[in-house]
């Protein structure tokens, strides 16, 4: 695919979407137009970048959260997740089904390749096109770039009179230079779609998940920054050769600019405070059945559950599957119910 088609993509985007086009989002098209023409290129070898990147990750350094903390990643979790996370409740094991881990590894793995891939690109654009790449990774006094392992930190927080730590990492900390050459702060979040091509259509990718953008807000003050792309990549594709016009409509990499605003870090901090508030007074907020399938404390949510809640839940499911809600939806609430209804008996799920 050629430079042009990549253009031609981002333009097609633009006119769908029929909204103004704010900073953040002109910078996430233009990351994508980079990586489109990089990726177009023969595939360039650099076997002392790539042992660098190796020996970076042989010594990365080990930081551990300081409680009383919230991850990111986890920003806008079930409540009573993270209240039973944060009381030390045992974390579920089971084991999951091969596939399922096999696609966890690949997730990971399609972040790995393109912060790869922006190593590369700061090296290597210019050399290849003629013109200066113009996003790069921020990097540490010691040389490492700001992403991952080298960006994992400990954000202390004092917000209506409580105090917490944001712990975690980002995918990266960009440095994006502007055509007048001014260098902008910009974070990076790489998100990966696998179930089909079309999950990352102009028709059905119309907007970040409500989750990723909660989880760059949290980022913003950790290593404040104002602006940030969420990057989809989706591992699945129609096949190796599109029909003319079908790259346009259904791309396999979209992003979506976020400008991170006072008010969105009030709103989450708030939901922290909230869930900080419900630990002390031991008083543990609704379950929210929506994100049960990722949720790592179903037994002893199960287990925490009163009479009364039990019974307001057996209501919302039956309310649920008499609605229009998605199918997939109703087999979630169904399921979590059975899930409950199993472990309050004591039977081994």
């Amino acid at each position: 695919m050629t430079n042009s088609n990549g253009r031609s993509a981002a333009n097609s985007l633009r006119a769908h979407i029929k909204e103004p086009t704010t900073y953040a989002q002109q910078i996430a098209d233009e990351l994508v137009e980079y990586l489109n023409e990089w990726h177009s290129l023969p595939e360039t070898w650099d076997n002392a970048l790539d042992a660098q990147i190796h020996k970076w990750y042989a010594n990365a350094p080990k930081v551990f959260p300081k409680k009383p903390y919230f991850s990111p990643s986890s920003a806008n979790a079930c409540p009573r997740e993270l209240y039973h996370k944060a009381i030390g409740s045992p974390r579920d094991e089971t084991k999951k089904p091969p596939y399922q881990g096999r696609w966890t590894r690949i997730g990971t793995a399609i972040g790995d390749v393109i912060q790869r891939d922006i190593l590369f690109m700061e090296k290597h654009f210019e050399k290849k096109t003629g013109r200066p790449c113009p996003f790069s990774f921020e990097k540490n006094e010691d040389g490492t770039p700001m992403f991952e392992d080298f960006a994992k930190k400990n954000h202390p927080v004092t917000h209506r009179g409580y105090t917490f730590n944001l712990y975690g990492t980002c995918d990266g900390i960009m440095r994006y230079v502007t055509e007048d050459g001014e260098v902008l702060r910009v974070g990076l979040e790489i998100k990966s779609k696998q179930t089909t091509a079309a999950k990352t259509s102009l028709h059905s990718m119309r907007q970040p998940e409500e989750k990723h953008v909660k989880q760059c807000v949290a980022y913003g003050p950790m290593y404040g920054v104002d602006l940030y792309v969420i990057l989809y990549v989706n591992a699945a594709k129609k096949s190796w050769v599109y029909p003319e016009g079908e790259f346009e409509k259904s791309p396999d990499m979209r992003a979506f600019g976020i400008e991170i605003t006072e008010e969105d870090v009030e709103q989450l901090f708030d939901r922290f405070v909230e869930i900080r508030k419900s630990v002390e007074e031991g008083t543990p907020l609704p379950l929210d059945l929506n994100g049960w399938t990722f949720n790592g404390y179903k037994t002893a949510i199960a287990k925490s559950l009163t009479d009364e809640e039990l019974a307001e839940l057996r209501a919302k499911v039956s309310r649920v599957l008499r609605s229009n809600v998605y199918d997939s939806t109703k087999r979630q609430y169904v399921e979590a119910l059975e899930f409950i209804e199993k472990v309050r008996k004591g039977e081994a799920v």
